[in-house]
């Protein structure tokens, strides 16, 4: 359907590499700004192991080395070797010796030939940092570096990250539907997301911004279903504040204000006051009911009170008064039907409305759940992609093979040597 519309589709799967497209975050490096919310994001959806994991000195020092090497890769490297396996690579061949603070491994070897070129360059000034830690301490950060970057030492995880085809710039400029398939049960890999996020923000305010005087050409909505499982995207707080401006929305889905709070903390308020809309689909999570209850304010009621006492003296008595009762009591919330939700927009009082049938949508008959023989395949999809891509590439070398056997001009070697 999306296809068939003129959307491209882009589809990024950390469940089963190969139905994914690949995604490499060095891609999207514009400056030394980049890299350090590269780093953070980084730091803050991935855990160290040990009990220095968590101390403020070791993940400060973590950042520094990351740092240091990223933009060592981002400024000097081949293009092709600028991704995470090279960053992998630099950190495996990186060593610490507590007994000769002289010693240099390759890595030191590299940072010094850069700083000779250029003593202020933003990679060595990081590096120097780092340095600066003792071999023992060195040794430390290093392996909490390993720890933290396991899940790199999957092959498929590093060929995925190895190049881009997602095209993250280009959305908000073309009809795009990017597909983001994570885990609901297992979060070894929803860094990958988070980090993915929190660059397709940043590039697209960016661009609005610099490009399309604050608004992009293409609207650019995003279902970021299973929110809580994405992991944190940094300045997410500021960022749902600022996007609409800029043709960008996001709808945030979750089964509980409490996984918002787990997540972003203190933070949580202000993202969910950020929101025009909320919708309530049904759930028994008590902190949401409360919220609920209260959000939905109170209705007036006629309370009747009679009194009858009986006995040598027998009275009767009639009390009348209005008071206030919750309009939707926790219980009731708990128990609302199936069929039904509440919903509030801004400026407008909560309602109780009936939710929209799908199969009465008018191209219902163009999903999958109404004829299998709609089901998109993802995996030949993305194969078909790289085929297409592998045949470019050939025939561009073909082309240029042909070019130097038919004498067009090229330098010669020097046979002097």
């Amino acid at each position: 359907m999306l296809k068939k519309g003129g959307y491209k589709i882009k589809v990024l799967n950390t469940i089963n590499f190969a139905k994914s497209m690949h995604y490499n975050p060095f891609a999207y490096l514009r400056s030394e700004k980049d890299i350090l919310k590269l780093v953070n994001t980084i730091i803050v959806n991935t855990k160290g192991e040990g009990q220095q994991s968590g101390e403020d000195f070791w993940v400060k020092a973590e950042k520094l080395y990351y740092t240091a090497l990223i933009a060592y890769i981002w400024y000097e490297a081949p293009e092709e070797e600028q991704n995470f396996a090279m960053l992998i690579d630099m950190i495996d061949a990186s060593e610490a010796r507590e007994d000769d603070e002289n010693f240099k491994n390759a890595v030191d070897l590299l940072f010094d030939e850069l700083e000779e070129k250029d003593p202020n360059h933003f990679a060595v000034r990081q590096y120097k940092k780092y340095k600066l830690a003792a071999g023992k301490t060195a040794k430390s950060i290093l392996i909490s570096c390993g720890a933290r970057l396991a899940p790199f030492d999957i092959k498929e995880l590093r060929d995925l990250m190895e190049y881009d085809d997602l095209e993250l710039d280009t959305l908000g400029e073309k009809k795009t539907a990017l597909f983001v398939i994570i885990s609901d049960t297992d979060a070894t890999f929803n860094f990958v997301v988070s980090i993915m996020y929190s660059q397709l923000f940043n590039l697209l305010c960016d661009k609005a911004d610099d490009v399309y005087n604050g608004r992009l050409p293409v609207h650019v909505r995003m279902l970021l279903d299973e929110f809580a499982n994405i992991g944190q995207i940094p300045q997410f707080e500021k960022l749902i504040a600022t996007i609409r401006s800029r043709e960008i929305s996001a709808s945030i889905i979750l089964q509980s204000k409490s996984q918002l709070k787990a997540i972003y903390k203190d933070n949580a308020d202000t993202i969910e006051g950020n929101c025009d809309t909320t919708l309530f689909l049904g759930g028994k999570e008590k902190t949401t009911l409360k919220e609920l209850e209260d959000v939905l304010g109170k209705e007036t009621i006629d309370l009747y009170n009679t009194s009858d006492t009986r006995g040598t003296s027998q009275s009767y008595g009639l009390n009348y008064q209005k008071t206030g009762k919750a309009l939707m009591s926790q219980d009731e919330i708990a128990v609302m039907d199936g069929g039904k939700c509440i919903m509030q927009l801004r400026g407008v009082r909560p309602f109780f409305s009936d939710k929209f049938d799908i199969t009465k949508h008018g191209r219902y008959k163009e999903l999958s759940d109404y004829d299998q023989k709609n089901t998109f395949d993802i995996e030949d999809y993305v194969k078909h992609l790289q085929h297409m891509k592998v045949t470019m590439n050939t025939e561009v070398d073909d082309a240029f093979d042909c070019g130097e056997v038919s004498g067009q001009e090229k330098d010669s070697p020097d046979t002097t040597k």
